[in-house]
């Protein structure tokens, strides 16, 4: 029944707009953050201020993040991603907004997406904005540590790795070699505001939108949880697919509780064929 009801709320759609989480990426390896309460499954992720303020912050975050970013970068797109790249092609998604920093929906094929916490696959100077790819900033950090990769460690959310009681002083952070600022992964970090231009590009998807499909996402971080509260402030409805509670669960319209990856599967191949929209 759940799954009907979905294939008829999307196939009524003409401007779907599709909000994602961590648990669409769970299934290529990612873990996720929250569990089915919405509360945290391990220690609070770093914040901005922490970061921007402290150089041992900073070699604790850079530390882990050294460790974990190859299984990070060989994350595959999933059995999710391909579906929801096939809903698209087929014509069902006018628009996505992944709080994902992992890019995979890009590499399943998605278009018109909206990395609204950023990318993890970049690194950007605090001081002067110059940015350099994720890759050859590990390739610095491992020059500079090497005494620090023959750790066996596993992965922990956002790419970084869990690694109990080290001690971090004597872990090198390489500054910006343009002007020797602080740098940063180009994502969104808790406490740390989404820029302003994503913002309003996002808003002005939800406001074109005549419906969104919320996916594996608990919705508990405001960043998210503000488009579909606007949305269904305006009356669109919204659905979403999630095992577990969400901030939002008053304002849907319904909720699957189910796994994301054989939903989307059966919604994919329920759903018939549309003129493809242009993203251009």
């Amino acid at each position: 029944m759940g799954i009907e009801r979905l294939t008829d709320f999307v196939a009524s759609r003409d401007h779907l707009l599709v909000i994602t989480g961590a648990g669409v990426s769970t299934g290529s390896g990612i873990p996720d953050y929250r569990d089915s309460d919405g509360q945290w499954k391990r220690k609070q992720p770093m914040y901005y201020q922490e970061f921007i303020a402290e150089d041992s912050a900073r070699q604790r975050y850079w530390a882990r993040s050294m460790l974990g970013w190859p299984l990070f970068a060989s994350a595959e797109p999933n059995a999710n991603h391909r579906a929801l790249a096939q809903i698209q092609s087929q014509g069902f998604v006018r628009g996505l907004i992944t709080q994902n920093v992992d890019g995979l929906h890009q590499a399943a094929g998605s278009e018109a997406v909206i990395d609204l916490h950023g990318r993890l696959d970049q690194v950007i100077c605090l001081n002067c904005q110059q940015t350099l790819s994720r890759q050859a900033f590990q390739q610095q950090l491992e020059q500079e540590n090497p005494h620090w990769q023959a750790q066996q460690v596993q992965m922990a959310p956002d790419g970084d790795a869990d690694l109990g009681g080290a001690n971090y002083r004597d872990f090198c952070v390489p500054a910006c070699a343009h002007c020797g600022g602080v740098l940063k992964p180009d994502v969104v970090f808790f406490g740390e505001n989404v820029p302003r231009q994503r913002v309003q590009e996002a808003h002005a998807l939800t406001q074109a939108s005549d419906g969104i499909l919320v996916l594996g996402s608990s919705l508990m971080v405001w960043s998210g949880f503000r488009f579909v509260r606007a949305a269904a402030e305006h009356g669109v409805p919204v659905m979403a697919v999630n095992q577990g509670k969400t901030r939002a669960d008053d304002l849907l319209s319904y909720k699957l509780e189910a796994n994301c990856e054989q939903t989307l599967s059966a919604l994919a191949a329920a759903l018939p064929m549309r003129p493809v929209p242009s993203f251009a």
